[in-house]
């Protein structure tokens, strides 16, 4: 056998020796491995949040009705849905209308009890309010409009601040019993307003 043909022998025994120390590590490197953890999601426990359009009321330009404007929302169960229409009522509008609620105003929580949704407000709803009855009147039928035309079983709001019953916010409008929808106070936005 010539040189040559010998050193190529060599050289693919050396390579096949190779790959089989590379296997054998390999092997070993996986078998001395702790197991992955494995995560198990059960069937229809993922949450399906959808967007879904709500109807908010807002203060007229002339702050004299309530019209109303729409906005998306993201939100999976009913109270998450009001506790998040409320919170874009907070937000105020996206166009020339006024807000009917003081931007600084956090919702602390809600519930939704015998047709009833109970809705407990910081207590920028009464400090930051600018007062006047009829922006009381505003805020008040604004959130409760809101509520009602959203989810329409829903006919009544009761206005907690800081988790207490007030007689009213600013002096003028009786918030001490849940609130019922009053749509006499608002225009929707086919009926103009929106910019007046």
């Amino acid at each position: 056998m010539n040189r040559p043909s010998r050193d190529r022998i060599l050289l693919i025994a050396f390579v096949v020796l190779l790959v089989v120390f590379a296997a054998l590590a390999a092997r070993k490197l996986l078998i001395s491995r702790p197991p992955a953890e494995v995560q198990v999601v059960a069937v229809g426990q993922e949450e399906h949040r959808q967007a879904r359009e709500v109807i908010l009321y807002f203060a007229s330009a002339q702050g004299e009705m309530l019209v109303a404007e729409s906005r998306d929302i993201v939100c999976l169960e009913e109270v998450e849905c009001v506790r998040l229409t409320v919170q874009a009522l907070v937000k105020g509008p996206q166009s020339r209308l006024a807000p009917v609620l003081p931007d600084s105003t956090v919702v602390r929580g809600v519930e939704v009890q015998n047709g009833a949704a109970v809705i407990d407000f910081s207590r920028d709803l009464v400090s930051a309010h600018p007062g006047g009855s009829i922006s009381e009147l505003l805020t008040v039928y604004g959130v409760a409009n809101t509520v009602a035309v959203n989810f329409p079983h829903i006919r009544q709001v009761r206005i907690l601040v800081e988790g207490q019953v007030l007689e009213t916010l600013k002096g003028h409008v009786g918030v001490r019993e849940p609130v019922q929808a009053d749509f006499r106070y608002s225009r929707s936005p086919e009926e103009g307003g929106a910019y007046e």
